[in-house]
């Protein structure tokens, strides 16, 4: 699988399913996020899958424990492949959403979605935080909150490229890392406050890069596409050989 997943930043169902198969030779993965789930919600998942992508839901569910497990339950009937619940929702309702996953998957015989927790925003930064009363640093917070994700049964962590090796190392090799905020050497960083190359993201740690907008605002996303994915997969190579050496 292809370690790139779009993002589909925009709220015209037919411009994303348009934007996806233009990259499609390099992506296998799409993220419907709020925007575009807010005007075509399950529309959106099941064209995408029928166009034969795997759905990366990314809706940053947070409510009381029972409102999101019940959310969970009803979303996993559309079989994406992850969903992110904000894990500031605390360890109660990460856990309740986990356990009534696996308990509705293991008896629907069904693929289980794979749950990804978020911790701090990639657009926020530690002016930011203060002002939300938050006074420890970015660094700090993120490894507390991942640490919470995985002791509460999630399957992975959005990272920001810049924590990505410090949450790597402190959650170890069983979680999924999915890094956004990728940019290719040279290119602008939009308002994304922490932002790394792809093959820095890889080396550190990451198994999925989330990309939208360095795509979309390309002369060539395909050739972007290509060049991001060549990157990705040198550096996953060489970590590898890095392991086993």
């Amino acid at each position: 699988m292809s370690p790139l997943i779009l993002a589909l930043d925009t709220s015209d169902l037919d411009e994303a399913r348009r934007l996806a198969d233009s990259v499609r030779a390099h992506v296998d993965v799409v993220k419907v996020g709020l925007q575009l789930f807010a005007t075509s919600g399950v529309n959106a998942v099941e064209a995408l899958k029928s166009d034969g992508f795997e759905v990366f839901l990314d809706i940053k569910m947070m409510d009381i424990p029972n409102t999101v497990a019940s959310a969970c339950l009803a979303l996993c009937e559309l079989e994406p492949f992850m969903i992110t619940l904000h894990t500031m929702g605390g360890q109660e309702m990460m856990r309740a959403a986990a356990q009534s996953v696996s308990a509705q998957c293991a008896e629907s015989h069904t693929k289980r979605p794979l749950l990804i927790g978020v911790t701090v925003l990639t657009s926020l930064d530690i002016l930011a935080l203060t002002k939300i009363g938050i006074h420890e640093s970015i660094d700090a917070q993120v490894v507390r909150l991942a640490k919470l994700a995985r002791d509460s049964g999630l399957d992975g962590l959005v990272s920001s490229p810049l924590e990505t090796l410090l949450v790597r190392r402190e959650v170890g090799p069983g979680m999924v890392l999915i890094t956004p905020g990728v940019r290719l050497a040279g290119t602008g960083v939009d308002d994304q406050k922490r932002v790394a190359t792809p093959g820095d993201a890889m080396r550190d740690g990451a198994d999925f890069l989330v990309v939208g907008r360095p795509l979309y605002r390309a002369a060539d996303p395909v050739a972007v596409a290509s060049e991001m994915l060549q990157e990705a997969r040198r550096a996953r190579e060489s970590a590898g050989d890095q392991v086993n050496g």
